[in-house]
């Protein structure tokens, strides 16, 4: 199967957070269409695990989807910003716990609605979270805890975890733990 031909967009809504296009495609072998997309900044996230293999977690209400869960730290990459940059903020605004970004190691990289979309999300892992303040975003959890990696399948199992990019980063450092 070979690309589909992008004829032209228009942008029909935009704002400091998400932007919606048509754009005219054309699929091989089909007539052409308008196709909605919808922009995003890329998110940055991160798995902060300690010594003791607990990982920082967040309770949170998500509106949009009527969910409480546990989440990880995560946010948009401001224009500008790099990426393990914006994890490292992202990490000190929601938990008051400081990473060196230039220690973070890459954990999973996705794109989670690749056919509507052109979001990324990013996940790092941190080894070497310090609390250093008390979180600034205090709207972004109800509490923050550590809790048992060992625990966290459990957790995505019976719907506690939910987030995609928690999900994946989660389940990448369960897949790449020894044993």
């Amino acid at each position: 199967m070979s690309e589909w031909t992008v004829h032209g967009s228009r942008t029909i809504y935009t704002s400091p957070w998400v932007e919606l296009d048509l754009v005219d495609v054309e699929p091989p072998g089909l007539a052409r269409y308008e196709h909605h997309l919808v922009k995003w900044a890329p998110v940055a996230s991160v798995v902060l695990l300690d010594d003791r293999d607990e990982v920082l977690l967040m309770w949170r209400h998500r509106f949009t989807t009527r969910t409480w869960n546990w989440e990880i730290p995560a946010g948009i990459v401001e224009p500008g910003e790099e990426v393990a940059e914006a994890a490292a903020r992202e990490v000190l605004e929601e938990t008051g716990y400081r990473i060196d970004p230039a220690r973070l190691e890459p954990l999973a990289y996705n794109q989670p609605v690749g056919g509507m979309s052109n979001a990324e999300h990013h996940v790092f892992l941190a080894r070497d979270g310090v609390k250093v303040a008390e979180p600034t975003d205090t709207h972004e959890a109800d509490r923050i805890e550590w809790l048992p990696l060992a625990d966290v399948q459990d957790l995505i199992d019976r719907r506690l975890i939910v987030a995609g990019v928690a999900v994946t980063g989660l389940l990448q450092l369960l897949a790449r733990r020894p044993g």
